[in-house]
C-alpha cells in the first residue's frame, strides 16, 4: 500500500512540476499560487520517498559485494547501516501519509482534579501537578498556575495550568483520562494500601477566530481569593468568574493579583473548555472505530496506574508496564508518551490501509 499511495503523490509531484512553468499558469497569478501551494504541500512527502528510493537502492547494490571476499566484510556493516536507515525512512513515510492534527502546534490549558479516595486523592493531584512540572521543564515549556484550590495537608482538590511552548498539545494530548494511584496514604494510621483517583484533561488553546463569544451570554462575577493562606489568599476582590450562561461551563482565576489579568486567563480557559465541547459533540457524530483511538482523551477510562508498593506504572491503554515509577513522578513521561504515539500512528495508519 505504500507504494501504491506514494506513485499517487510522486505522480501529482510530476504533474504540478510541470503546471506551473506551463505558459497560460506563468500568465494566470491565481492558478500559479494555487499550483505553487499544491505542490509545497507535498514537497515533504515527495522529498522523503525519494530519499527511501536512494537507500534501496543501494542496499540492492551491494549484492554484489557480498559475494565477494574481499568486500564482504565492509558490505555487511554497510547493508547493517543501511538497513537501520532504511527502517527509520519507511517510518517517516508512515507518519507523513497520516492525517496531521491541525492542534499539534498549540498550547494547553491543563486541569488536574482530585477523584475517588478522599485527601490521599487530593494528594496525589499534587503528586501528579508536581510530575507535570517537570516533563514541562525537561521539554523548556512554560507551566503557570491559573486555579489552584489547596488542602490543608498540601493536597490539590482542584488545579487548572496554562502550558505553553513547542509541541505541547503534540506530547500532553495523551494525558487526558483516569489516573489510579495504589499506595499506602501519609493519613493511614494502619499501614493499609489504598486506591485512589484523579482525572486529567489536556485541552488545546482555543483560537479566538474559531467561534465569537457573545457578551451577552457571559456573566463575569469577581471574588476575594481564598485557600490555604500565603499566596493564595488576596486582599482584593481580583479573582474572576466567568460563567458561559448557554452551556453553564465555568472558568475561574486567581493567581494573578491583576483582576484584569485574571479576567484574560479565565477566558483563555473558558474557550478552550468551549472547543473542547463543540469536538466532543462533532466526536459524537464520529464512527466508533474512531472513538476507539489511542489517546481519544475520553476521561471515563481509567488510563493508568501508578503503583508505589511494587514501584510500577502501568498504561492500560497499550499495556505498557515500566518498573520506574520515581523517575516517572519526576516528570521522566517521555518513554510512556512515545509509545502511545506509536500505537496511536499503527491504528490511525491500520485505518487509513482499509480505507485505500
Amino acid at each position: 500500500m505504500l507504494e501504491r499511495l506514494f506513485e499517487r503523490i510522486m505522480s501529482r509531484y510530476a504533474e504540478l512540476e510541470a503546471e506551473i512553468a506551463e505558459p497560460e499558469v506563468l500568465a494566470d497569478p491565481a492558478r500559479y499560487q494555487e499550483a505553487l501551494q499544491e505542490l509545497a504541500a507535498i514537497r515533504e512527502q515527495a522529498d522523503a520517498w525519494k530519499r527511501y528510493q536512494q537507500t534501496r537502492e543501494q542496499l540492492q547494490g551491494l549484492q554484489e559485494l557480498l559475494s565477494d571476499p574481499e568486500m564482504r566484510e565492509i558490505a555487511l556493516t554497510e547493508q547493517e547501516e543501511l538497513s537501520v536507515s532504511l527502517s527509520a525512512q519507511e517510518e517517516e513515510l508512515h507518519h507523513l501519509l497520516l492525517p496531521h492534527d491541525p492542534s499539534d502546534g498549540r498550547n494547553v490549558i491543563l486541569e488536574i482534579r482530585a477523584g475517588a479516595g478522599g485527601e490521599e486523592s487530593a494528594l496525589f493531584a499534587a503528586d501528579l501537578a508536581r510530575m507535570y512540572e517537570h516533563f514541562a521543564a525537561r521539554h523548556g515549556w512554560s507551566l503557570s498556575p491559573l486555579s489552584l484550590s489547596p488542602t490543608e495537608l498540601h493536597g490539590l482538590k482542584e488545579a487548572v495550568y496554562s502550558v505553553t511552548g513547542l509541541n505541547v498539545w503534540a506530547l500532553m494530548k495523551y494525558e487526558s483520562g483516569v489516573h489510579r494511584v495504589q499506595r499506602v496514604p501519609v493519613t493511614e494510621a494502619s499501614g493499609r494500601k489504598q486506591t485512589s483517583t484523579c482525572t486529567v484533561a489536556v485541552l488545546p488553546e482555543a483560537r479566538e477566530i474559531e467561534f465569537r463569544l457573545d457578551p451577552a451570554d457571559l456573566r463575569i462575577d469577581t471574588y476575594r481569593a481564598s485557600g490555604a493562606g500565603g499566596q493564595y489568599v488576596n486582599r482584593t476582590d481580583s479573582a474572576v468568574r466567568i460563567t458561559h450562561l448557554p452551556t453553564g461551563i465555568v472558568a475561574t482565576c486567581q493567581n494573578e493579583k491583576s483582576q484584569l489579568r485574571n479576567k484574560e486567563q479565565a477566558m483563555k480557559v473558558l474557550r478552550a473548555r468551549l472547543a473542547e465541547k463543540m469536538q466532543q459533540e462533532a466526536d459524537a457524530e464520529q464512527s466508533a472505530s474512531r472513538r476507539q483511538q489511542v489517546g481519544t482523551g475520553d476521561r471515563s477510562e481509567r488510563i493508568r496506574t501508578y503503583n508505589f508498593h511494587e514501584g510500577r506504572v502501568t498504561d492500560h491503554r497499550i499495556g505498557l508496564t515500566l518498573y520506574r515509577i520515581q523517575e516517572i513522578m519526576d516528570g521522566d513521561l517521555d518513554e510512556i508518551i512515545d509509545a502511545l504515539r506509536r500505537a496511536d500512528e499503527a491504528e490511525r495508519w491500520r485505518q487509513l490501509s482499509l480505507a485505500n
